[in-house]
């Protein structure tokens, strides 16, 4: 029957995924295609065509397809905006995909999507609101609550990432320009790019976020210096979000959500921060990894939202 699959799409800058799941949580399908860049037409047909593909395997058509985007959707013009996949920026893209597939198409952020697939069968399954941020390349964030991703009237719910970093001098700020226009966003200290940074401003030497962590394993202490910076500006960053929104629980993903560091240091470090000096959130790691945000994108048919 058609209402028990579910497909997701996980729109990416370079590369675009599918999957087909039932409403067990079962997997049946995967496709990666290059995202066809600078290109919203063939970006669209991208989408179609995996969305064809999935719909082959099920053996049905017309199937509930939920996008997750690297952007947001405005609820004044139904226009995609915020996007860094800036050929997305202000078009039309829902309306186009359902025009395009013949039926409803729900879009979302896909930090909303890391955070609505991990509070459903993930590591905040269980949980009523869910906070999830995205600590990569990039830095952003989503919010779930009771199962359903929370976007405001603004479409702009849970962009943590292009808020300042909180009790952070002027003038470090001011060193860490963002894409976005402003100076000192929190991904310019939290991202993987952000690291790099960081390390570089304190000891001139360029390096990968991944060979910093990797040399403060090992001892290094330059890096250890870096790693433990960036621990506190992580511990700022989401005792801001604690101090507003008091999440049941937050989750991580990106790359950075692997170093084994911020869940033995963060619990500690957030109490220095938190309001009243004290804080009982459980800070975890996606229990899908890079497979949350395609399958959030396919929960997303079940929300409606």
């Amino acid at each position: 029957m058609t209402e028990d699959w579910l497909i997701g799409i996980d729109l990416g800058g370079s590369k675009t995924e599918v999957i087909l799941m039932d409403r067990h949580s079962n997997e049946h399908f995967r496709q990666r295609l290059p995202t066809p860049r600078n290109d919203y037409p063939g970006t669209l047909d991208t989408i179609a065509e995996l969305v064809s593909e999935a719909e082959r395997n099920a053996g049905y058509q017309g199937l509930s397809v939920g996008v997750g985007i690297p952007g947001s959707v405005s609820r004044l013009t139904g226009r995609v905006k915020n996007g860094n996949s800036t050929w997305l920026n202000g078009q039309p893209m829902a309306d186009d995909l359902a025009r395009l597939l013949d039926r409803p198409v729900t879009l979302t952020n896909d930090a909303n999507c890391l955070a609505l697939s991990e509070a459903t069968d993930g590591a905040g399954a269980g949980h009523e609101v869910v906070f999830a941020a995205i600590l990569g390349t990039g830095c952003g964030a989503g919010i779930s609550v009771n199962r359903r991703p929370l976007t405001g009237p603004n479409g702009v719910a849970g962009e943590w990432g292009h808020n300042p970093l909180p009790w952070t001098p002027d003038e470090e700020l001011h060193v860490r320009p963002c894409f976005c226009g402003r100076n000192g966003c929190n991904e310019t200290f939290l991202s993987g790019t952000g690291m790099a940074l960081t390390h570089r401003l304190l000891w001139g030497e360029t390096a990968t976020s991944h060979t910093i962590v990797t040399a403060a394993r090992e001892g290094q202490e330059q890096a250890r210096a870096t790693l433990d910076r960036y621990l506190d500006h992580l511990a700022r960053g989401l005792a801001s979000v604690i101090n507003v929104l008091d999440p049941d629980i937050i989750v991580l993903g990106g790359g950075l959500s692997n170093v084994a560091a911020i869940y033995d240091e963060l619990p500690q470090r957030l109490q220095h921060h938190v309001f009243g000096g004290e804080c009982d959130t459980p800070v975890v790691r996606a229990a899908h990894g890079d497979s949350s945000g395609v399958r959030g994108a396919a929960w997303l048919g079940r929300t409606g939202n």
